[in-house]
């Protein structure tokens, strides 16, 4: 009788974290566009939208903002930083950070046929590369771009550990 307990007991929590794990699908955020139909910045592996973004910033998909003294890109749409991870190649059109990476990691996304837009401070080329999935990461100077899911806030760097940089304009 036991051993049906502990069975079942071990189901359970086996199946509580496979749906953890599957609900880190994406969370669209608006971003408004030139274009007629409204764009978003996806942030893959994200489970609840950040804060959300003035309407200045709301019409461009990345910005250079000042945070603790030093000039980073943020994300237009919510104001998060974003960062790079030394483990990608330049113009390569792969991102080397998936699976559990990309929970940890969210992938800076834009919807299909839509092209990323340079805001304020900006200076770099900024493009997409074609994950996995589907999905179109955002690149910038042909690096993918990342949010970090321990930051909480617009300004937080806290995702800044080594091999994951805050990206400069």
């Amino acid at each position: 009788m036991n051993s049906i307990k502990r069975l079942l007991a071990g189901s359970i929590v086996i199946a509580a974290l496979v749906a953890a794990c599957s609900s880190a699908a994406a969370t669209a955020v608006p971003v408004a566009t030139d274009t007629p139909a409204a764009a978003t910045v996806a942030v893959a592996g994200a489970t609840d939208t950040p804060a959300a973004a003035t309407p200045a910033a709301a019409t461009a998909t990345l910005l250079a903002r000042s945070i603790g003294g030093q000039t980073v890109l943020v994300a237009g749409s919510n104001g998060m930083t974003v960062y790079t991870f030394t483990s990608d190649t330049a113009n390569s059109g792969k991102s080397a950070c998936s699976g559990g990476c990309l929970v940890k990691w969210p992938s800076v996304s834009v919807p299909a046929a839509t092209a990323p837009t340079a805001g304020d401070g900006v200076t770099g080329k900024l493009g997409t590369i074609t994950r996995d999935d589907g999905t179109l990461e955002v690149t910038y100077n042909g690096l993918p771009l990342y949010f970090y899911a321990g930051d909480k806030a617009p300004g937080d760097t806290n995702g800044s550990y080594p091999n994951w940089n805050l990206v400069k304009p």
